[in-house]
């Protein structure tokens, strides 16, 4: 057996086209121990979704977790999704695990999430689609 003294914790990074969110929990789910997101660390709209807001935001998250005892994480990436959302994740997740990494948590799995309808509600549009 390894004397591995791991504290391992779940992040989850909800990246769309318009922000990036981080969200550091207790390897249950239930504990929050850290969130932020692109919207907290820039001044302007735009940027909310770049990737350096999510590398900010990462990096606070990163430290507030750690303060808690944290040093691993498995991390969770979700993209909106759903029936009317893109499926691709953001320009900001990629940033963010890199960040969260070099900030010396270890990184054990990383997972896609992201919400895909089985069968959907109908698109929105109307019978003739989206008329441009």
């Amino acid at each position: 057996m390894s004397t591995d003294n791991t504290k391992w914790g779940i992040c989850y990074i909800f990246s769309s086209y318009n922000n990036t969110i981080i969200h550091i929990t207790d390897i249950t789910g239930t504990e929050t121990l850290a969130r932020t997101s692109g919207g907290q660390v820039v001044k302007s709209d735009r940027l909310e979704s770049s990737p350096t807001a999510a590398i900010m935001a990462a990096k606070n998250a990163a430290e507030q977790a750690m303060e808690k005892g944290i040093n691993g994480i498995h991390v969770k990436i979700r993209a909106p999704g759903g029936h009317n959302g893109p499926n691709s994740p953001g320009p900001g997740a990629q940033a963010a695990v890199r960040a969260l990494s070099r900030m010396g948590l270890r990184i054990g799995s990383i997972e896609e999430v992201t919400p895909i309808p089985h069968d959907t509600c109908r698109k929105k549009g109307g019978k003739r689609g989206r008329r441009v």
